[in-house]
């Protein structure tokens, strides 16, 4: 598989974008606790899982058209 440096550059941005998508998910829930924990966790935890996701596809078209 040959990568261009182009391609790289983008699968940097994705691996920022997915650390960014755990950081925005724990935000998210660091102040809170009991009830309104696992009211938000529930939502949060759904989000954070399209996002993971979406971003993996976009990872994923990267590296199959670099091969």
């Amino acid at each position: 598989m040959t990568t261009t440096a182009p391609d790289l550059d983008k699968l940097r941005e994705l691996d920022e974008f997915t650390r960014r998508a755990w950081m925005t998910y724990n935000e998210r829930l660091r102040d809170l606790a009991g009830d309104e924990y696992e009211r938000a966790e529930s939502d949060s935890w759904t989000e954070l899982q399209r996002e993971l996701r979406r971003l993996e596809r976009r990872r994923a078209s990267l590296t199959q058209n670099s091969t």
